[in-house]
């Protein structure tokens, strides 16, 4: 246990530039809060203790604003920055090496039984105010961007953006654990661009008709 907290604060340090010292992350950093509770939570649910895991992770909401429900699975160097808002639903399970941030919902979409919740693999980055809904999974090494809502499956080394989410980057390079934000692909934009090169060549086609018609 003792091993695995030092890790969870060497992760803060690598991730969020303002962590200044080790007993300024112990104390105020919220997502840290919330994992270590949920961890608490956790074995008390996979242990048939529903009510005090509950308790735990209901008290874990109230003074951190992350709500983690008991029975979703944590990988290892898992970091929330910021984490206000965060929702995890019961049945995800997020792999190693996980970043989400403020806002970012994990969700279901109905009142489906089973698996109901989204499938986070190694490598994820979840962004600011992001919706992941559904039974799905979200592939290795890949990024959805900010206020994004995904509700199908994403292939693996890929960035995800708009709502509903589309695949605009799968493969073409390498893909790090940090996200531009400033710089997120747009396919509304992209589209809107598309139909405008369309009407411009349409109205170059038409002029050129209304000057043959012209010169007879």
């Amino acid at each position: 246990m003792i091993k695995a907290m030092k890790e969870d604060i060497h992760v803060i340090f690598e991730n969020d530039p303002a962590a200044r010292g080790v007993l300024e992350v112990v104390l105020t950093y919220a997502g840290l809060h919330a994992l270590w509770a949920h961890r608490i939570a956790h074995a008390l649910f996979r242990n048939k203790w529903f009510f005090l895991a509950r308790a735990v992770s209901q008290i874990s909401r109230f003074f951190t604003g992350i709500e983690i429900h008991p029975g979703a699975k944590i990988g290892k160097r898992f970091f929330i920055d910021h984490g206000m808002g965060v929702v995890i639903g019961e049945t995800c399970i997020i792999g190693d090496n996980v970043t989400i941030y403020q806002g970012v919902t994990l969700g279901g979409t109905g009142k489906e039984k089973g698996k109901r919740h989204p499938t986070i693999e190694d490598n994820a980055l979840i962004a600011t105010g992001a919706k992941v809904l559904g039974n799905i999974t979200i592939g290795k090494n890949s990024k959805v961007g900010a206020g994004s809502v995904v509700l199908q499956d994403v292939p693996p080394n890929s960035t995800v953006v708009g709502i509903p989410g589309r695949v605009k980057i799968q493969d073409g390079v390498k893909l790090g654990n940090e996200l531009d934000h400033r710089n997120l692909p747009d396919p509304v934009a992209d589209k809107f661009r598309d139909l405008q090169e369309e009407l411009e060549k349409l109205r170059n086609e038409i002029e050129q008709i209304k000057k043959g018609s012209d010169l007879r």
